[in-house]
């Protein structure tokens, strides 16, 4: 699978779920935002979104956060910053019946701030945009599941 999504073939993705049920197909859509055309990748990232963020975040998300900060680290991505707005979705959006996983969820995007802060340095222009907004979300994130005990 190449580095970018090394370790992805260890995730047991047909036992998670995501908003429509299995998530099964999930590294085939994360390879195809690698390595896709630009329209390949779109419509692959479009998925995800829906998958693992704009509705909910679940078990599913939580797997896929690491491989999503690598997808927004590697040049050859055609679409970083659509890489990094999802994360930032992730970031913004809970699962109230599983408190546990939009915890994790949240976890994931939060111990990738080393990696925004990067990002914003960026040579790209919609690299460093979409990186300075997730900055901002994850410094002044304060939802209930990540507020200490």
């Amino acid at each position: 699978m190449g580095t970018i999504l090394k370790g992805m073939s260890r995730v047991r993705w047909h036992e998670l779920t995501h908003a429509y049920g299995s998530a099964a197909e999930v590294p085939g859509r994360l390879s195809r935002v690698a390595w896709g055309d630009v329209g390949s990748s779109a419509s692959a990232l479009s998925d995800l979104g829906l998958w693992l963020g704009e509705l909910a975040v679940f078990d599913a998300t939580v797997e896929a956060v690491p491989f999503l900060w690598d997808l927004a680290a590697a040049d050859s991505v055609t679409n970083r910053s659509g890489v990094i707005e999802l994360v930032q979705t992730i970031l913004e959006h809970a699962n109230p019946p599983q408190i546990a996983v939009q915890h994790a969820a949240h976890r994931a995007v939060l111990d990738g701030r080393s990696m925004a802060d990067v990002l914003t340095r960026d040579a790209d222009a919609a690299v460093q945009a979409a990186g300075r907004n997730l900055v901002t979300a994850i410094d002044s994130h304060a939802c209930e599941s990540c507020r200490p005990a």
